[in-house]
């Protein structure tokens, strides 16, 4: 099977992104929104994630099956060097290497921005539901991220409680100087062309 093709994201893929996280929102855990945002809002958030962090699809065929980017862990100054990460995959394409590949995009595009730690904030159940499973610890574990906390029955959705956990990913050294980090505009064409994706 060919590897999906990495490209970053336009606020033209709104609809074919949000066809993929409709159904995170109204049929799962996995996303604590309640309502499934408008194609203008999505289109908005495109927009204003690429203003700082990188965004990237996954195209197989010419059409988009996942996508994953970061954005704010914090907004405070001293968290600046920290980011966290979203990742959705089109349900019938889940377990094919498509979320490593974007991952590893990812995480190559938040290093070259200076960005030290990546952060997942993820759903959890006490007890695996047919609304959310363990799945994306799991993943995030096997993709080197380790669990750093977990806030108990934070998220109400469906008429139950779930756990919230943060795992993270330490992608650089943690000096006493750390480089500025840079906004994803200014190493977007050298990103590109470094054949990172």
């Amino acid at each position: 099977m060919n590897k999906p093709t990495i490209r970053i994201a336009v606020p033209e893929d709104a609809a074919q992104l949000l066809q993929i996280y409709a159904p995170y929102v109204t049929d799962t855990a996995i996303s604590f929104e309640y309502t499934v945002p408008s194609i203008e809002e999505f289109r908005n958030r495109i927009t204003n994630t690429l203003q700082k962090y990188p965004y990237f699809v996954a195209e197989e065929g010419g059409q988009i099956i996942g996508y994953t980017y970061a954005g704010p862990f914090i907004s405070r100054p001293a968290y600046g060097w920290n980011a966290e990460t979203t990742i959705y995959i089109q349900k019938d394409k889940k377990r094919a290497g498509t979320g490593r590949i974007l991952y590893e995009a990812l995480e190559k595009a938040l290093t070259l921005q200076n960005i030290l730690t990546a952060n997942a904030c993820i759903g959890y159940p006490q007890i695996e539901d047919e609304y959310l499973t363990k799945n994306s610890v799991q993943f995030h574990a096997h993709l080197g991220y380790q669990m750093a906390g977990t806030f108990h029955r934070c998220g109400f959705k469906f008429g139950r409680w779930y756990h919230m956990v943060w795992m993270e990913k330490h992608l650089g050294e943690h000096e006493n100087n750390p480089s500025a980090v840079k906004p994803f505009p200014e190493i977007r064409n050298a990103f590109v062309n470094s054949s990172c994706i």
